[in-house]
């Protein structure tokens, strides 16, 4: 056996990227946990109102904890989901006998960082527009409740939309995305990471956008979603739970459009 081509050790790759992919979440949660307390001076003003909250514009270090937060909150909701790629990449690079197969694989993870980011960068300058329009209340949700409701109705009928479910089908069986679009080298993992990280938020922007309505600094509604991408991505009948959350946001939102 070819011990410089590591072939024969798809056991340990497995254990070091799991690993290093459960310090990664414990890392966001970690975060998570501590910008909601830097964060929540933000809010400070109007606590216990409920309506919108007038407070002055929001300064540089103030922008930055809300970048910081809409990333670790991205990052901590869609990480768990984009394991099984990064495992079947590190997997398929090792049996390709290509060198590097760790460190590429970092840079694999890093280009869904860099989506994710993005991500997060127009989630940040969307509650920067809300905030200085007053329309934000005291957990930095949108205080019009038609919008919520208008938001959860969106996701509800995305969720039975074409583009969904292609998309879902690339995040529930990898393997032909690594096989077709694979890239050698330190920057053709980075590329590869950017493009599969394209179809996972594609898959589920609309399920993130509900974070907008309900409040970045909402962990129960964080959590809720969290269990449901997990649910459409890992559990058998994906598309089947993918179409019944989108009937029952329909109904919800509707139910907030005319009680």
């Amino acid at each position: 056996m070819n011990r410089a081509s590591g072939v024969g050790r798809p056991g340990a790759d497995r254990t070091v990227v799991l690993t290093l992919l459960a310090l990664l979440a414990a890392l966001c949660w970690a975060c998570l946990l501590f910008l909601l307390f830097r964060a929540g001076r933000l809010s400070a003003l109007g606590l216990g109102t409920g309506g919108p909250v007038r407070v002055g514009p929001y300064r540089a270090a103030d922008l930055a904890v809300l970048l910081a937060l809409w990333i670790v909150v991205i990052a901590a909701m869609m990480l768990p989901a984009a394991a099984p790629s990064v495992l079947l990449y590190a997997r398929v690079k090792r049996l390709v006998r290509e060198r590097w197969v760790y460190p590429s694989t970092f840079l694999f993870m890093l280009g869904y960082l860099f989506v994710w980011v993005c991500c997060a960068l127009a989630a940040t300058l969307a509650d920067w527009q809300l905030h200085d329009a007053g329309a934000l209340d005291e957990t930095m949700a949108i205080a019009h409740p038609t919008v919520g409701a208008l938001a959860l109705v969106a996701a509800g009928v995305y969720q039975w939309t074409p583009a969904k479910h292609v998309c879902l089908d690339n995040c529930r069986a990898p393997l032909a995305f690594v096989l077709t679009h694979w890239r050698r080298g330190m920057w053709g993992a980075f590329r590869m990471g950017v493009t599969d990280a394209r179809y996972c938020t594609g898959c589920c922007w609309l399920l993130l956008a509900l974070v907008l309505p309900a409040g970045v600094l909402n962990l129960p509604v964080i959590a809720g979603l969290i269990a449901l991408i997990l649910a459409e991505k890992l559990l058998p009948g994906g598309h089947v739970v993918a179409c019944a959350t989108g009937l029952g946001l329909v109904g919800l939102g509707t139910a907030l459009l005319f009680p």
